[in-house]
């Protein structure tokens, strides 16, 4: 199924920036090239939206560069990413900031 619409959320867009803190302290630049990844995965959905497995309600499509989930809810051929989170995370706090956000 193809997305004619890809939105992502604030609280994602807050995963994002706080990846992109996180991966900058690590290496000057790092969190631009963690950004432009996440974006081209994320605009990926256009192409691919709804093929992904959903867990805990959402569907999950895993990064191709970095240990981070994409969650989304697919509806009306729109794709509305809920939460950018780091796969090393712990899977009750994960669960938690799914549910919060559904």
């Amino acid at each position: 199924m193809m997305a004619n619409q890809v939105v992502i959320l604030e609280a994602a867009a807050n995963d994002l920036a706080q990846g992109i803190d996180f991966y900058e302290t690590q290496k000057a630049g790092l969190g631009a090239y963690f950004f432009d990844s996440l974006i081209a995965d994320i605009e990926s959905l256009e192409i691919s939206a709804g093929v992904h497995a959903i867990r805990l309600g959402l569907h999950r499509m895993l990064s191709r560069r970095f240990p981070f989930a994409i969650y989304y809810n697919l509806q009306n051929n729109r794709a509305e990413v809920v939460a950018v989170l780091d796969m090393r995370s712990n899977p009750a706090w994960t669960r938690e900031q799914l549910e919060k956000r559904q």
